[in-house]
């Protein structure tokens, strides 16, 4: 009998099979992209069958909940680290440019054009609600306003906070934390599909910029 603490060499092969399902996946979306993800695609690769293959992934959506709750864990994991290490949200805003140019296709799964039928379970959410978390932590403080110049918007987050959990960040801090998030993610996402490319200028410091101009603010 396994001990506690210990895995079969089914579980063990099991893992693996999975593992390297993700990895075919990941090598379908580079090519593809996320919404022509096919587990018989996967399956043929492999040298198995269809209906072999759905006794590790049941149906597409799971395969995808796999790869988005990674991607997210990892994102929030670092984050997580650099938010422990004192980072600010200027440092916030550098791990999370490291962490979508490691891998622009995991970036792209996870805030990109959603896939046409998926939808992401709720503990996911929970995990983008985590990394939220991080940075209103970063920017709340006893000194942060309870409103800030755009006071409409404030009036609506105040009553429109679900994105935020149960984080007690008064509303011009979910302002200007929805601010760095959008923004931030508009330069990545415009970097990360190549519309700078050509343009001449280095996108780094452009990014840089937009960072000091936000915490400035």
């Amino acid at each position: 009998m396994a001990g506690a603490g210990t895995t079969t060499p089914r579980e063990r092969y099991r893992a693996q099979v999975r593992a390297e399902v993700k990895e075919r996946a990941w090598q379908q979306i580079a090519t593809a992209g996320a919404s022509a993800l096919s587990l018989n695609a996967i399956a043929k690769h492999m040298g198995m069958t269809g209906p072999a293959l759905y006794r590790y992934f049941a149906n597409r959506d799971e395969l995808i909940t796999e790869l988005v709750r990674d991607a997210y864990r990892s994102l929030a994991d670092g984050v997580g680290q650099a938010r422990a290490a004192g980072a600010d949200a200027v440092g916030l805003g550098h791990a999370l440019r490291e962490w979508a140019l490691a891998d622009p296709q995991r970036y792209f799964l996870v805030y990109g054009t959603p896939v046409p039928g998926y939808h992401a379970p709720d503990d996911i959410t929970a995990i983008a609600a985590e990394i939220m978390g991080h940075l209103l932590d970063a920017l709340n403080s006893p000194e942060a306003p309870a409103t800030s110049p755009d006071a409409p918007l404030d009036a609506h987050l105040a009553d429109h906070r679900d994105w935020a959990g149960d984080h007690p960040a008064p509303p011009a801090v979910l302002h200007r934390a929805l601010t760095f998030w959008t923004r931030l993610h508009g330069i990545l996402s415009l970097e990360l599909a190549g519309h700078f490319t050509g343009m001449g200028f280095d996108p780094a410091l452009f990014y840089e910029a937009e960072l000091t101009e936000l915490l400035r603010r």
